[in-house]
């Protein structure tokens, strides 16, 4: 994952609320259920010391589910709100949070944040008819999914019983505006897959449009095509068939990730392009030399030594003291190898601390080797 969308949060004025909420709003009471839960919330930062400015920020972003709008289609939502009230992450959840987040404290809880993000996997979701799509885009970056509405022309759409010589005319100019419309929606969809590399596209919606779409999609479009039945476009159609789907395929390319990921790092160890554990992932991130940093979900309560400059960063005051540091301070391990792989761009690997070798909390695939490099 580029996480060099968390740069305005490491660079607002701490201490922090982080807050990663159910807000799934499809009922007739959502709206005091909402009100309900951001009141519970409120009250959890409220006792945890945060002040008026900064609860009313997380209060009055959490309550405009309740105006409508994109907004009210979340299931989960992360904000992470600095000392001085301003907002500098919110971001939707890919569901309701596995691991609901509350808190007011001198550092951000990011790891949860990440771990949950909407948009970490990268995806294509496409609703059909035979007008155009609504296609949602999920570029990796961690952020909030795009949705794009395309519409086609709808001139001579339907087919009709209009007998005589014009039937045939007027069949084949309806099927021919369903073919150039499912073209459009084809275009988007390659174009977002040759830029993301999106690990799946979902097709839903009409059965003839979604047969025209997959007729017209690129390869690599079509080597990650997934089509189901239910679900469609038209204003009351059931889409959480839909979001119910793409939250498997989300799961299942996590797990398919972060095998892939532990595979990378066994495959590099061999030829020294890995490192883990603490010490040896901070020398590498303060030289630039990691391409992907890999972080447990579940951290250990390690301190490390933080200078201004995102790669200032060490194990130990002496550490950085050798750099010249002279304002050092104390940060969480997994915030300073955040903030060091985003001053490096460095991607970002989350996964579950069960399913890291040794039960260990870091490790890093390296760019790179060098004279100091353990082999």
């Amino acid at each position: 994952m580029d996480v060099t969308f968390l740069d305005a949060v490491f660079t607002a004025p701490g201490p922090y609320a982080t807050v990663c909420v159910d807000v799934t709003h499809n009922t007739e009471t959502a709206d005091t259920e909402l009100e309900l839960k951001v009141r519970a919330v409120s009250e959890e930062l409220t006792a945890q010391g945060a002040p008026e400015p900064v609860v009313d920020a997380v209060r009055s972003h959490l309550l405009e589910a309740n105006d409508g709008g994109r907004i009210a289609t979340l299931r989960g939502r992360a904000l992470i709100v600095a000392a001085d009230g301003s907002v500098v992450l919110d971001e939707a959840l890919a569901d309701s949070p596995r691991d609901p987040v509350a808190t007011w404290s001198p550092d951000p809880a990011l790891l949860p944040v990440l771990r949950q993000l909407a948009g970490r996997v990268p995806h294509v979701i496409v609703i059909a008819d035979r007008v155009g799509a609504d296609v949602q885009v999920a570029s990796g970056t961690g952020q909030q999914v795009e949705t794009e509405k395309i519409d086609g022309d709808t001139f001579h759409m339907r087919k009709v019983q209009v007998g005589g010589w014009a039937h045939n005319t007027y069949l084949h100019t309806a099927e021919n505006q369903w073919e150039e419309n499912a073209g459009q929606v084809a275009a988007a969809v390659n174009d977002a897959v040759a830029r993301d590399h999106s690990r799946f596209v979902l097709l839903a919606g009409d059965v003839r449009a979604r047969q025209l779409i997959a007729d017209k999609v690129g390869q690599e479009a079509s080597q990650v095509l997934v089509s189901i039945n239910e679900g469609g476009r038209a204003a009351g159609a059931d889409r959480d068939v839909i979001t119910a789907r793409a939250t498997e395929l989300i799961a299942e390319n996590e797990a398919a990730e972060t095998t892939r990921v532990l595979e990378q790092i066994e495959a590099a160890s061999a030829h020294g392009l890995a490192v883990t554990g603490t010490a040896l992932v901070v020398e590498a991130l303060r030289k630039a030399q990691v391409e992907t940093l890999v972080l447990a979900d579940r951290p250990d309560d390690e301190q490390l030594h933080a200078g201004p400059g995102a790669l200032e960063l060490g194990v130990s005051a002496e550490d950085v003291a050798a750099l010249g540091v002279t304002d050092a301070h104390q940060v969480p391990a997994d915030l300073g190898m955040l903030r060091a792989a985003i001053g490096s761009s460095a991607a970002v690997v989350v996964v579950p601390r069960s399913a890291m070798p040794g039960d260990i909390p870091v490790a890093a695939v390296l760019r790179y080797t060098d004279d100091s490099t353990p082999s």
